[in-house]
């Protein structure tokens, strides 16, 4: 094995804004961080060790993805994109114009939508003139999708009752009018919309998205709703690459809410038994950590639980678990030595959340579980400081708080309420540990623009906008880039050996091209993605945010 010093860096450490500027590697460990005058590094030149001058770019530990949705995210990038349709009307020329170009294609599958830009709208017969396939038009939060009368019958709407936490949407005469949201769309459309895609297509598609995530400086990703589809489809993957892919994968396996506990029980326990079988101290890079459970929707569909009404409701919306079925279930989870990551962005989901999860950790026979929620957009003071005394982790989404989503946001909860939002420095100065994610394919999976979103609170989707969101609640780049290595390593037990830069972690890291400064992000670039101690081929598709999106051929 060959010893590896880089020379003329600044190495990111996380000890606040200090940094190194050598770093030496052997095989796929770090053996040294420090000043380049150190006699170990001296002896290793001497020896004839190999030199890289990094020409003063810095180093960071490589990105890891705390909240993605690998499959989806892979098939999303073969999707119209219609994010920068700001109107019914150029959704559909949008949509027309697509759809004339790919006569070939058997279905429209667009994603990206924003429920406000059709005032909330979304019914078949304003898609149903366009074209005579089936059209899919996925929420940009993946927690509804609208479809044209093809699609619905695809899908067997019409002869469907609503599946537990979810709706299909219906007209005055009980027809399915358009919209299917939550559960409907997530375990119905969603699973439908994967299916009809080839097994070498999901792969194809899956190296195409393991080269996009290689460009943005990852090595490593929490998969956030695994089910036993995906899990197929990435063990075949991996087996491609000889059972050495390009990063580190651990999956959360989805549960469901059922009003059948025996049916909820029945994934609880595959996802013990898989856990077993791929267990993080056997194979952790390739492993099953824990479960994931949905507590509510999203606050631009009004389906987040909130503790007050939405401007347009008389009435609270209720969480999807009832409290001692999440109980039950985290409870059985935890005992099995499986961590829970629970989806709650509404205020009253989140007090759920904690509250279940306090309980649930007091059952774990091996010390704290580290359970996290996911999102937590709209949380209570109170609720924001028992996260750190809890010890559960915060894995938000800083894309999510880009002002370009918020815009309904004020409309839909009231001004009042949106002061609450995004409260990440909250989290951090009441003790949480804080992981970043992306979650993508609801938004953009590049963890530069994601520390932009989280440091700046500005909006990366327009950059020439003075928009912000709640910019007191903004974090140090220091912290971000914690946030977004260290923090998310940390909430899959995995800081042992990975998301930090110092001797006996893996050489996992991303070099980058800019300035210490929260304001330049958006200008900055992966110029080289190490994973264990090897450089991973950076094409030349490092893309800007507006440029991610690519046609769909599905």
């Amino acid at each position: 094995m060959t010893t590896t010093i880089f020379t003329n860096a600044r190495i990111f450490t996380g000890s606040g804004n200090t940094f190194q500027n050598t770093m030496m590697i052997l095989g796929h460990q770090i053996l040294y961080v420090g000043p380049e005058d150190d006699p170990a590094i001296l002896c290793a030149k001497s020896s004839g060790a190999r030199e890289i001058d990094l020409d003063n770019h810095i180093i960071v530990p490589g990105f890891i993805d705390s909240h993605v949705h690998i499959l989806d995210f892979a098939l999303s990038q073969r999707r119209l994109n219609l994010l920068s349709c700001k109107s019914r009307l150029s959704i559909r020329e949008t949509i027309k114009a697509y759809a004339q170009e790919y006569p070939e294609l058997e279905r429209v599958v667009c994603k990206g939508w924003v429920q406000s830009s059709t005032g909330g709208l979304a019914l078949a017969s304003m898609l149903d003139d366009l074209d005579k396939r089936p059209i899919y038009i996925q929420a940009n939060d993946l927690h509804s999708i609208w479809c044209n009368t093809a699609a619905l019958h695809e899908l067997g709407a019409e002869n469907m009752s609503d599946p537990p936490g979810g709706t299909i949407h219906r007209d005055e005469n009980g027809k399915p009018s358009g919209l299917l949201s939550e559960s409907a769309h997530l375990s119905v459309a969603l699973p439908f919309l994967t299916s009809v895609v080839s097994i070498e297509e999901k792969l194809t598609a899956l190296e195409d998205a393991a080269k996009a995530y290689t460009a943005a400086g990852y090595t490593g990703m929490i998969d956030m709703a695994m089910n036993e589809e995906d899990w197929e489809v990435l063990k075949l993957f991996r087996q491609r690459y000889a059972g050495e892919l390009p990063f580190h994968i651990a999956a959360h396996w989805l549960v469901p809410y059922s009003g059948d506990m025996d049916v909820v029980f029945g994934y609880v326990d595959r996802a013990i038994a898989l856990h077993r079988e791929f267990h993080p101290s056997m194979s952790p890079t390739f492993c099953v950590v824990g479960i994931k459970l949905i507590a509510d929707g999203v606050v631009d569909g009004c389906t987040a639980a909130l503790s007050q009404p939405y401007t347009n409701t008389a009435d609270p919306v209720a969480t999807i678990w009832p409290t001692p079925a999440l109980q039950a279930v985290t409870q059985k989870a935890t005992a099995a030595g499986l961590q829970c990551a629970v989806h709650a962005i509404g205020d009253a989901a989140v007090k759920q959340a904690i509250d279940t999860l306090s309980l649930s950790s007091q059952v774990q026979p091996n010390g704290p579980p580290r359970h996290r929620i996911e999102h937590l957009e709209l949380t209570s003071p109170e609720d924001a400081k028992r996260l750190g005394q809890l010890g559960i982790t915060a894995s938000v989404q800083p894309v999510h708080s880009d002002p370009v989503l918020f815009r309904a946001w004020p409309s839909l909860i009231g001004q009042h309420r949106c002061g609450r939002a995004f409260a990440y420095k909250e989290f951090l100065e009441g003790g949480a540990r804080v992981a970043f994610g992306s979650d993508a394919p609801t938004a953009a999976h590049l963890a530069l623009p994601n520390l932009y979103n989280a440091t700046t609170r500005k909006s990366a989707i327009e950059p020439e906008s003075e928009e912000t969101v709640n910019e007191h609640f903004g974090l140090e780049l220091a912290k971000a880039v914690e946030a977004a290595t260290t923090g998310a390593a940390y909430s899959r037990f995995a800081e042992g050996w990975t998301g930090g830069l110092k001797k006996g972690l893996n050489a996992d890291f991303a070099v980058l091209n800019m300035d210490w400064r929260a304001e330049g992000l958006l200008k900055a670039r992966v110029t080289q993605t190490w994973y264990r101690g090897t450089e991973k081929n950076i094409d030349c598709h490092t893309r800007n945010l507006r440029q991610i999106v690519s046609r769909s051929r599905l």
